[in-house]
């Protein structure tokens, strides 16, 4: 699924760009393949809560993006409902039907202690956090940033899937102190520590990185975790 994003993001940014041109023609020729790109997002049946959480986001996206269209919008929401009862109809508790008796619920396998384990998907939570929170897959890209990361990035969060962490802040600092970091994330370490970015004016701020491993329901690391906290901010709340 993640090179289906990556395909479509960059036919978005494709299109921005022809549209700043003021190239007609070549907008028209991208545009003939956004749609088959959402049809096959669509289509796609997602194979962890991973895949489930951002083809809803997706959809998501596309709502508010045709949010003037009204009937774009209740055909999206048709598609939203599928993809929910696809997911979760089947597999929901029925209130109506009495619970089966002395039916013990095992854990699920391999699951890890102190880990997420998918519970990062709740978006209601992460998108109202005051921290940037994103999650990398283990090539290095975005799979997910809330809002607060995404406008300290100038980008929508639609647009950051699939883009390399180098492409925002630079190669050099990259290779030289991210990327070890997220190794060691991705070799099942916990990452705790703290660095100075610039704020602008010759000033700048204090932010702790925490990153955890992001595992599946096989115990295997799937991606990082990231959440970034402004500890000027906290200083001068207190």
């Amino acid at each position: 699924m993640l090179e289906l994003f990556r395909a479509f993001s960059l036919r978005c940014v494709q299109i921005e760009e022809a549209i700043r041109l003021g190239d007609d023609q070549r907008v028209t020729a991208l545009d003939r393949h956004v749609e088959p790109l959402v049809e096959a997002i669509l289509a796609y049946r997602a194979v962890n809560l991973l895949e489930v959480y951002m083809q809803l986001q997706f959809v998501s996206h596309l709502i508010n993006q045709d949010a003037d269209d009204s009937a774009s919008v209740t055909e999206h929401t048709s598609v939203l409902s599928y993809l929910l009862d696809r997911y979760f109809g089947a597999h929901g508790p029925d209130w109506r039907v009495p619970s089966p008796q002395d039916v013990r619920i095992e854990p699920p396998p391999a699951y890890v202690p102190d880990t997420d384990n998918g519970q990062f998907l709740n978006a209601v939570i992460l998108e109202s956090l005051p921290d940037r929170v994103a999650v990398l897959t283990r090539d290095y890209r975005y799979l997910y940033s809330n809002p607060a990361n995404s406008a300290h990035l100038n980008r929508k969060p639609m647009e950051l899937i699939g883009r390399h962490l180098s492409e925002f802040i630079g190669e050099e600092r990259f290779a030289e102190c991210a990327k070890h970091k997220l190794d060691a994330c991705f070799a099942g370490e916990q990452i705790d520590y703290s660095y100075e970015r610039s704020a602008g004016s010759g000033e700048s701020r204090q932010v702790r990185c925490r990153m955890s491993p992001l595992r599946d329901a096989g115990g295997t690391v799937i991606g990082a975790l990231l959440v970034m906290e402004d500890l000027d901010r906290l200083s001068q709340a207190a």
